[in-house]
């Protein structure tokens, strides 16, 4: 009857959005601890991933608390 697309659907287009920015935010998270491994300030590493200096420290004390936890 109706010749519509999944793809053409607008909730198709938001659910895929949604997925790539959580995709995106997991890889900010992952790159925090690297970052601040190889020397790059917090201030940087927050201009460069365009978060807040209070996320990137958030994100290091839990990268922190998880590594002496799993090192037990």
């Amino acid at each position: 009857m109706f010749e519509i697309k999944l793809q053409e659907t607008r909730v198709y287009r938001e659910a895929k959005e949604e997925g790539r920015q959580e995709a995106l935010e997991k890889v900010k998270l992952e790159l925090i601890p690297r970052c601040l491994d190889y020397g790059i300030s917090i201030e940087e590493v927050a201009q460069l991933l365009d978060l807040t200096i209070e996320q990137v420290e958030q994100i290091r004390l839990a990268s922190e608390q998880d590594s002496s936890t799993s090192t037990l």
